[in-house]
């Protein structure tokens, strides 16, 4: 029988709520149901190792709930796009980019693929969803935001944050927007160290935090830090532990008096410079309500211990316990799960086209031409389709166009994808071959190489041999501008082709990089849905209208 949290009057238990973990496996451990039951955990956050279908991901999350001695959150990363863990089973959606990239009906369809996505969380009893990520995309160099993020302009990310929170807590989940207070100029992934950055007081309150703002008067049940130093508020401590930061500015300034949640703090940005329960007393004091460590037992069990002896010595005083209990509750009370979730919802034909119509309509034509096809009476186009690219260069705006059409049969097409990304515990699994798979069930037989981003000579050299031999090539990257062995393939394999249409999969970033290409689709994210889309776009189904919402620039800071 699960409790109130207005019930609760032991001491170990209060601290308990205020501590969320993650676990290996399918199945939950012993550990986990033991602390659940004596209240000593309140959250607990699922991976990708955690799943493995709708029906599993229920029952988990039902033995779950009935161990918990107070009401629990389940949490996870469903950002949609490159950060969704639910995947094979689910609905998959395209991410912020590429919804920040549609010509139209932006926000609208921001909130309904939200709540799409938080129907189908809902339905596996999930009701805490680490998202929006509101995080400005201010340079190409930042490796942890890139196609997570609405976009350069903050008023137009602050429209997106409003729209995502709205659908997403209409769903039935909690939302957190993230990661307070920005971390779209940082050069350095806090999950491998510790970034500091001195952008300037007047900036964060004009820019930063205006999709915080948004998120905030939209409903966000919560706000989750980042572990980045601000030098301009807090040269010593990185935001997650400073109460600077969190009571002056995102309590006071920002007037938020909902949960605030720290990111994993085994992350290397903390685990590196503080021990795990040093961290969590230091985030207590700093008016943090939810502390997270996401895999380690012993890290999870050190915190909680340090914590709680810190209130019986009186380092941290009750009321700071009590205060962040009352926001937990409230939230709990909020997004209760009771009884099973409906799981016909779940890849219901109306989620399928929401994410269809969606990753579509975020997909761009960057360079070049793309003429679609008549419909044919099959769903499947015919094996001679042929898809037209015209390239078209301009000679400053408004300048005279200068086009030159070209035509090429898909079937006489060469398909090299690059599959790897950027190793990261932002994404859980690398080497991905997605757009492969994808032209394979709409383009049986065509030809597709996958090569890593680091180089090997002799799967190169296979892939330049065949490049020569194919009428064009079809080139699909992922951040080569962050991986040179990646770039230099890509340039390579160019060469050797007689014409190339460029795909890029994750960042558009790539594009003023690999320019020469005749023809050049970004797809602003690389889901099922997005993959789906842009072979569509070879197949003559639609021509792209999104536009991109961030400069190919090098650095696009106000």
């Amino acid at each position: 029988m699960t409790h109130s949290l207005e019930n609760i009057t032991s001491l170990e238990e209060k601290v308990g709520q205020m501590f969320a973990g993650g676990f290996e496996g399918l199945t939950a451990p012993d550990y986990l149901l033991d602390w659940l039951a004596r209240g000593h955990v309140g959250t607990v956050i699922l991976f990708a190792r955690n799943i493995e279908s709708p029906t599993q991901l229920a029952a988990l999350t039902r033995s779950l709930h009935a161990a918990a001695k107070y009401p629990l959150l389940i949490g996870i990363d469903q950002e949609g796009g490159t950060v969704a863990r639910l995947r094979d089973g689910f609905t998959e959606s395209p991410g912020a980019m590429a919804l920040a990239a549609a010509a139209d009906d932006q926000a609208a369809r921001t909130e309904r693929v939200s709540r799409m996505l938080a129907e189908e969380m809902r339905a596996v009893g999930i009701n805490w969803d680490y998202a929006p990520a509101v995080d400005i995309a201010y340079t190409p160099g930042n490796p942890a935001v890139g196609t997570r993020s609405f976009g350069v302009d903050p008023e137009s990310v602050a429209s997106f944050a409003a729209a995502a929170v709205a659908g997403f807590e209409a769903g039935g989940v909690a939302t957190s927007a993230k990661h307070f207070p920005g971390l779209g100029k940082t050069a350095i992934d806090t999950h491998v160290a510790l970034p500091t950055l001195d952008t300037p007081v007047e900036q964060l309150l004009m820019h930063d935090l205006l999709p915080f703002r948004a998120a905030i008067e939209a409903g966000a049940s919560s706000i989750m830090t980042t572990h980045t130093i601000y030098a301009t508020l807090d040269a010593e401590l990185p935001v997650t532990l400073s109460p600077v930061v969190i009571r002056r500015l995102l309590r006071g300034e920002l007037g938020f008096d909902g949960v605030v949640t720290t990111d994993c703090m085994e992350m290397k940005a903390i685990a590196d410079n503080f021990g795990a329960g040093e961290s969590a007393r230091l985030a207590v004091e700093a008016d943090v309500d939810i502390i997270l460590f996401s895999h380690t037992p012993a890290m999870q069990a050190e915190a909680y211990e340090t914590v709680l002896a810190a209130v019986r010595d009186g380092r941290i005083p009750q009321a700071r316990i009590e205060a962040a209990l009352a926001r937990i509750g409230a939230l709990k009370s909020r997004k209760a799960v009771t009884g099973d979730g409906d799981l016909s919802s779940i890849r219901s034909p109306e989620h399928l086209a929401i994410a269809e119509e969606a990753a579509r309509a975020g997909t761009v034509l960057l360079k070049g031409r793309m003429t679609p096809h008549p419909p044919t009476p099959s769903s499947r186009p015919p094996a001679t389709t042929s898809f037209v690219g015209a390239l078209r260069t301009q000679a400053g705006r408004g300048g005279a166009s200068i086009k030159q059409t070209t035509t090429w049969e898909l079937s006489n097409a060469l398909v090299v994808e690059f599959a790897s990304v950027l190793e990261s515990g932002i994404v859980e699994s690398g080497g991905q071959t997605g757009l492969g798979k994808a032209v394979a069930r709409k383009r049986p037989g065509t030809h597709t190489i996958a090569l890593t981003s680091a180089r090997n000579e002799a799967a190169l050299s296979a892939a330049i041999v065949q490049a020569r031999q194919a009428d064009v090539l079809v080139l699909a990257t992922r951040n080569a501008h962050l991986l040179p062995d990646q770039l230099a393939q890509a340039r390579a394999l160019m060469q050797a082709a007689r014409r190339t249409l460029l795909i890029c999969l994750r960042n558009p970033y790539d594009a003023p990089l690999l320019a020469d290409a005749e023809t050049i689709v970004c797809t602003c994210g690389d889901s099922t849905p997005s993959l789906d889309a842009v072979v569509d776009v070879l197949l003559g189904v639609f021509t792209p209208t999104g536009r991109l919402p961030v400069s190919l620039l090098k650095d696009s800071q106000p």
